[in-house]
């Protein structure tokens, strides 16, 4: 503790992370510096001394949780597998020490304790920035090379966001059909009759014009399979399909 508030020194970070001091050091120095961020960091850090071996007084930092989530996310960034490693050996010790209650931790425990519970929090968010970032990626790479299929498993993967029932997928593919009909200024019902029309006149099976479905459709139609695949891609953003395996 330092006037009444739960702080750790650069030099506690550096050797908790495996860090040079002098890098550490130099990693403060350089935001602080920054003229933006210099408002903002300047209640997160405070300059202090300590005294080395060989009795020379050197620089240091004393630092707030928030300063210390700021650089210690900084590693993060740069997905430096030591940091990594260490803040994994650091959240495991944190846990042998939650079967007790958070009052009774020495300050120091108590400010460890929360520091980790607010990395572990910004894990999480980076993870799911992350995987929706992958997810809408996957979506706009979506072609019209062979969209029938893709265009069915995006169509799949909305409707078991929509409940995953039969029920969802009718609704979700009849949705987009009237969104089809819409920008396309046509009536996939009155095409889909037509179509079945004449392949009787050709003399096509009933059972083969019965399973013939507005996605047979749009298939004779390039506009339509233009404006169908990017309505499926819309569809499929909206309801962030990327979140039904998490």
């Amino acid at each position: 503790m330092k006037d009444k508030q739960a702080v750790t020194s650069s030099l506690q970070v550096a050797e908790t992370f495996g860090k040079q001091h002098k890098d550490v050091l130099e990693a403060i120095n350089t935001n602080i510096s920054t003229a933006e961020n210099s408002a903002l960091l300047e209640n997160m850090f405070a300059e202090g001394q300590y005294t080395a071996s060989n009795g020379k007084s050197n620089p240091m930092y004393y630092m707030n949780r928030d300063g210390f989530a700021f650089i210690v996310m900084g590693f993060t960034g740069h997905k430096a597998d030591g940091f990594k490693l260490q803040y994994i050996k650091a959240f495991n010790e944190m846990e042998d020490q939650i079967k007790y209650r958070t009052s009774a931790l020495s300050p120091e425990l108590q400010f460890m304790q929360g520091v980790v519970d607010k990395l572990a929090a910004n894990e999480r968010n980076q993870h799911r920035l992350e995987n929706k970032i992958d997810g809408v990626s996957e979506i706009v790479a979506t072609s019209t090379m062979d969209w029938r299929n893709e265009t069915s498993h995006l169509i799949s993967k909305i409707a078991r966001q929509q409940g995953n029932t039969g029920e969802s997928y009718k609704m979700t593919r009849n949705d987009i059909y009237d969104e089809v009909d819409r920008r396309g200024g046509v009536s996939l019902k009155t095409r889909l009759t037509n179509l079945r029309r004449r392949m009787a006149e050709e003399g096509t099976s009933k059972t083969q014009r019965k399973n013939t479905t507005k996605v047979d459709v749009i298939a004779h139609d390039k506009k339509l399979i233009e404006i169908y695949t990017a309505i499926v891609k819309e569809f499929a953003i909206r309801y962030q399909v990327w979140n039904e395996e998490y």
